[in-house]
């Protein structure tokens, strides 16, 4: 018993004296916000094509590399540096026009410098050019060019008829009016319209779309000849999806191609992909087996089969190889928790794996199709890149990025898996541990949570993909732990679409399967449980504070969404239909009949003129709480969004910790 004691007294000052030999990291180093944030992130190379010419480029160097050996090549002609207009929406390599929004007015630059003005009412009421349907349904752009340059379509978005939500700027000498247009659930909505400018004609048609009302229009793409648009469209309930083809010179419908429907929603996120080797062939993605795959049609509607299957999903087409007709994607196949690189043969549907089998991965392709640059993380390895042949998968390393924390104070980070409340799905977590963990000792532990779709926080990459809050936590003697639960994306249209109409429901059951795990383990204090989250992180914690009062004793909500029907159209109305055909479901799931039931320390902070979330949320939360005699904290940070920019985010993150060290350690 001497000896043991000794060993474990030994082990105990080897940790103490290597803690004591690492040097601390604070948020000015952690937070991305911070002050020496960026050598403490792992390095990035920047790695691109010209061409089939692999290009390393340094802020004292460019370097050019052959693909077939990694070694440097001859010196190749670069694109030519061109000055950026003011108001530059997007720029079109085939023309060398550009698509530039002025005084809310759109207007094509010509290459030799010639400017056509395309719209003359806009304003904040009618926008040109800009994304639409708040950003939603994988909309990210306004413009759209044609293959050639010749042609460009774009968003028109009349939002005259939509509520403005009163924001307010405080940093005027007297405060000023500066609203919002806010459509929320069950609201009026703005209508969309799709317009096609002729460079040759200078003349602009308008899509025949007929009575726009209720009607959302994606993912717009041109056919290869540049005749023909091709969009989406979804119904405001959002349950019935078609893809449309429209002539490009009278705007009139060619025709439907595909239309799919669902007892719940349909979601399309992605444009169809032409194959580069046959024009009359396209790829469109879709849910419809489960699983999120890619499917082959032709012009005339014509399904050629399904492309990829099984119970896992594609996440992105990198392109095209098409010396071997095959068709370069990433996706979930080895591994729910991974991202990795697969060749497609389109005839034989054979998928050939392109990377080390582990990690995350993204790519990109050469011009040509027959090498990519592979950049990827391991939960040991903060980031390497190497170069690879799409025929033959040989692989060259080009490059590791060191450990940026070498030296420095290095928690534990841990991964596995839990069953969800249906308690037959597998659930991944996360926990980080401080680097001096004792297991015979109890330590205060934080659930930190998101939940909602479209995102994910548990993964492959560096350190599982764990925020550097959480070291921050680990150097203060806490444990926090992460689960990615129904309802959260990349695995598959049942388990995202298990929330439907009840938002946070099956997802805060998941959530407490997590806390009954931490509860099992015999160095966590389940008298010291906090939780923490931000957006839908905030709404869930809100909600485990005031659903499960007696499990969590402190908590501290970033703009949270109280109540669904004072959140956005698009979003709110796909998960939870409208407050008048679903009132239990928003009844059920607002947080202001909960407010009476809080019990521990609640700290609620928000961006003053949050344009997402809007403070409304936040505020009439408070209002329940000094109605029912409950008692949250509040902070606000004036004149930010729904995230804190810049150095205000080491601020934040700052106020978020020591909450937890006031009331919970």
């Amino acid at each position: 018993m001497k000896i043991k004691s000794a060993i474990i007294a030994l082990v105990a000052l080897m940790t103490a004296t290597n803690m004591s030999a690492q040097k601390l990291l604070t948020l000015e180093e952690l937070n991305f916000g911070g002050k020496n944030a960026a050598k403490f992130y792992p390095q990035r190379h920047n790695y691109s094509w010209v061409g089939n010419t692999l290009v390393y480029k340094t802020k004292e160097e460019t370097r050019f590399i052959n693909p077939l050996n990694g070694k440097d090549a001859k010196e190749v002609d670069l694109p030519e540096k061109r000055e950026y207009l003011d108001g530059e929406l997007e720029h079109c390599k085939a023309s060398g026009a550009t698509a530039v929004l002025r005084d809310n007015n759109l207007f094509v630059v010509y290459a030799d410098g010639k400017e056509v003005q395309i719209s003359k009412d806009g304003s904040r009421e009618i926008v040109y050019g800009q994304a639409v349907h708040r950003n939603e349904f994988g909309i990210e752009n306004g413009t759209f060019w044609s293959n050639d340059g010749q042609r460009l379509a774009f968003y028109r978005m009349d939002q005259s008829m939509v509520a403005d939500y009163p924001q307010v700027n405080t940093f005027e000498r007297e405060a000023t009016y500066e609203p919002d247009k806010y459509p929320m659930a069950g609201m009026t909505s703005h209508k969309v319209t799709v317009g096609i400018f002729d460079l040759q004609t200078e003349k602009t048609t308008y899509l025949n779309l007929g009575d726009v009302t209720g009607r959302y229009f994606t993912n717009i793409a041109w056919s290869p000849d540049n005749a023909v648009l091709y969009l989406f469209e979804l119904n405001r309930d959002q349950n019935h999806c078609t893809l449309d083809a429209y002539d490009a010179v009278s705007g009139n419908k060619m025709k439907t191609l595909y239309t799919e429907d669902s007892e719940k929603y349909v979601e399309p996120m992605h444009p169809i992909t032409f194959l580069p080797w046959d024009a009359n062939k396209f790829i469109y993605w879709s849910w419809k087996d489960g699983f999120t795959h890619l499917y082959l049609m032709d012009v005339n509607g014509k399904e050629l089969g399904q492309i990829t299957s099984g119970n896992w999903v594609v996440t992105d087409i990198v392109g095209f190889c098409p010396s071997t007709k095959s068709i370069i994607i990433t996706s979930k196949e080895a591994h729910d928790l991974q991202n990795n690189i697969y060749s497609v043969n389109l005839k034989t549907k054979k998928r050939t794996l392109l990377d080390n089998g582990k990690g995350v991965h993204r790519a990109s392709l050469s011009e040509n199709g027959l090498y990519l640059i592979d950049a990827w993380q391991e939960p040991d390895a903060p980031r390497a890149y190497a170069v690879t042949s799409t025929k033959t998968g040989k692989s060259i390393n080009l490059a590791t990025s060191p450990d940026p924390w070498e030296g420095y104070y290095h928690p534990i980070f841990e991964s596995g898996t839990i069953k969800a409340a249906d308690g037959v799905t597998d659930l991944y977590w996360r926990m980080v541990k401080p680097a001096d963990f004792d297991p015979t000792k109890k330590y205060p532990t934080v659930v930190y949570v998101y939940g909602g779709p479209h995102a994910h926080n548990v993964e492959a990459s560096w350190h599982w993909g764990s925020r550097n809050w959480e070291t921050y936590m680990a150097e203060k003697g806490y444990i926090t732990f992460i689960l990615d639960n129904r309802g959260s994306e990349n695995r598959g249209r049942d388990f995202e679409q298990v929330t439907f109409r009840h938002l946070g429901q099956e997802e805060m059951k998941d959530q407490i399967c997590g806390a009954n795990f931490l509860k099992s383990l015999p160095y966590v204090d389940a008298d010291r449980l906090g939780v923490h989250g931000w957006s839908f992180g905030g709404f869930m914690t809100t909600s485990l504070m005031t659903t499960y009062p007696d499990v969590f004793k402190v908590g501290v909500a970033g703009g949270p969404v109280i109540d669904w029907k004072w959140y956005e159209v698009m979003y709110g109305e796909r998960y939870m239909d409208t407050p008048e055909s679903n009132p239990e479901g928003y009844k059920q799931t607002s947080l202001i009949e909960k407010a009476k039931n809080l019990k521990g320390k609640l700290q609620i902070i928000i961006g003053m003129n949050d344009p997402t979330v809007v403070p409304q949320h936040a505020l009439m939360f408070l209002n329940a709480c000094a109605e029912a005699g409950t008692q949250p904290d509040f902070f606000a940070y004036p004149g930010e969004g729904h995230n804190m920019a810049g150095h205000k985010s080491v601020h934040l993150h700052e106020r978020i910790t020591q909450y937890f060290e006031d009331y919970l350690k």
